[in-house]
């Protein structure tokens, strides 16, 4: 099944990196991430997204591929490229992958100025070590599509992984 977790951060910058740790994760095989997306709220209170995916550059790289085969089939390859494209990267930027950009969006709007959230869709459930580690990074958990036991139990775990943390870097310190 499906999980989303909706993380909130003071900054963008550790919105970021929760994500990283996120990926790096991943890598180790720990969570399989279907997506993740950070969104940030600027001086006027807009919101924008940052994908993991960059759908410009996918469509883009599809498009210049199939463009040079079609246009190397009618003699006319750098043709081909620069039409196939462009017309992928229009077709990648009108598509939408993983998490809805307007549910995002709606989510994120409780967002002051300057702060940041990650939006997280794993495809199955998240174990306790990955919340642990994004615990580490701070923020709290704004929303998930979990039902209350579930929440309540991912919200203790994550904050007595931050409450950990806090308490490590308050010993370093002294």
């Amino acid at each position: 099944m499906s999980e989303l977790i909706v993380i909130g951060y003071g900054t963008p910058e550790k919105a970021e990196e929760a994500r990283a740790e996120l990926f790096g994760m991943s890598r180790e095989y720990l969570v399989d991430v279907a997506d993740a997306v950070v969104a940030t709220a600027d001086e006027k209170g807009r919101v924008k997204l940052n994908q993991m995916v960059n759908l410009w550059t996918v469509g883009g790289t599809g498009g210049a591929f199939w463009g040079l085969l079609a246009g190397m089939l009618f003699f006319h390859p750098l043709v081909g490229l620069a039409v196939g494209a462009g017309a992928g990267a229009l077709a990648g930027a009108m598509s939408d992958y993983g998490l809805n950009d307007d549910f995002m969006k709606q989510v994120a709007e409780v967002l002051a100025p300057g702060q940041a959230a990650l939006f997280i869709m794993t495809r199955e459930t998240t174990t306790e070590r990955v919340i642990e580690q994004l615990g580490r990074k701070g923020g709290h958990i704004i929303r998930t599509n979990l039902d209350h036991s579930q929440e309540d139990r991912l919200k203790r775990a994550f904050n007595a992984a931050h409450a950990e943390e806090l308490k490590a870097q308050n010993a370093e310190a002294a």
